[in-house]
């Protein structure tokens, strides 16, 4: 329940941490001349994945709890 909610927020966050470090490892870098930077729309993706993930545990979550049983 709550382990799934934990792991997915841990998912999103790594995969934030990651895209982020990705832009601002070198201060050698110049900044793009496009509206967004690159690896973007694949960022896009890995947290579109990670809220999916997470909307699925919190419905298991709320399934696990309404079925009136204990783990």
């Amino acid at each position: 329940m709550r382990a799934r909610a934990a792991a997915a927020a841990a998912l999103l966050a790594v995969g934030l941490l990651a895209g982020c470090a990705r832009e601002h490892g070198s201060a050698a870098t110049t900044p793009s001349s496009s509206a967004s930077p690159s690896g973007y729309p694949e960022m896009e993706k890995k947290v579109a994945a990670a809220e999916s993930a997470l909307a699925q545990a919190d419905k298991d979550a709320a399934q696990d709890d309404s079925d009136g049983t204990s783990r």
